[in-house]
């Protein structure tokens, strides 16, 4: 099977051909990824200007601020779990094994299976944006350094899923690392407040996460229009981060699977 075969198979018949037949799901998609957006909304218009400006937001509106954040929070935490759940659920489907024997193996159906969560969110991400647009928020976007900015974010996001799905090899259930990106990077990672107002060890923890560089520099490609020359330092933290994280992920999903094989606990639940 080629690459554009799989493309096929995985973007249209296993991901948009099966979300897109669950309309109720797909509404509710929707109204997650709207929903957010008016609650933030009118808790910045709740707080006043005043207040919204003393914990930081000088530049631009709180509207603006958190519209971006939400958009582009969801490609971290849904590629981790897309990846971890999809490879959950070929063991409890018991075809774990026929990715194991066929020509691209496990990696690549992880790595395809990742794709799908990329295009996902992309629709997620522009349905966030618009509402945005809607709400008031001015756009200035630089659509090279965005670009860039949103590759490098996808690529250090794929280490950590990876890294995710080797743990999902040895633990079956109760993954920490896919409950840490799906419930606290909302918090830590400054998605609707600056990392600054946290406490000085939580941003400790904030700095280690790539979303925090990444949204910080997408604000400022997707509001003032920022070039790539100008956000080179947060260029050159997410080419760190990608650089270290997709040889580790590689690596300790390559340890896990080994030894699930070793143990005979491959296709185990």
């Amino acid at each position: 099977m080629g690459v554009v075969d799989k493309l096929y198979a995985y973007l249209y018949l296993r991901g948009f051909k099966i979300w897109s037949s669950y309309r109720t799901q797909v509404a509710l998609n929707v109204l997650s990824w709207v929903l957010p957006v008016f609650t933030y909304y009118f808790l910045g218009t709740s707080l006043g200007g005043e207040l919204v400006r003393s914990i930081g937001f000088r530049g631009e509106s709180y509207t603006s601020f958190f519209v971006i954040g939400l958009a582009f929070q969801g490609y971290i935490s849904s590629v981790i779990i897309t990846i971890s759940g999809r490879l959950r659920n070929e063991q409890l489907y018991g075809t774990i094994e026929y990715y194991v024997l066929s020509s691209g193996g496990v990696i690549s159906m992880l790595f395809y299976s990742a794709l799908w969560g990329f295009v996902i969110n992309t629709v997620n991400a522009v349905v966030i944006l618009s509402v945005g647009f809607v709400l008031g928020v001015k756009y200035d976007i630089n659509v090279l350094s965005t670009a860039v900015l949103v590759f490098l974010l996808l690529t250090s996001s794929l280490g950590l899923a990876m890294i995710s799905a080797g743990v999902t090899m040895i633990v079956k259930q109760g993954n920490p690392i896919s409950f840490f990106f799906a419930t606290f990077t909302t918090l830590t990672t400054g998605v609707v407040f600056p990392v600054s107002v946290l406490p000085a060890y939580i941003r400790a923890i904030s700095y280690a996460i790539p979303l925090a560089w990444a949204l910080n520099g997408l604000r400022y490609s997707m509001l003032y229009g920022y070039s790539l020359q100008q956000l080179m330092p947060y260029v050159l933290a997410l080419s760190a981060f990608s650089a270290v994280l997709i040889p580790l992920g590689v690596a300790f999903y390559s340890y896990s699977f080994r030894l699930a094989r070793k143990k005979g606990t491959l296709s185990e639940y």
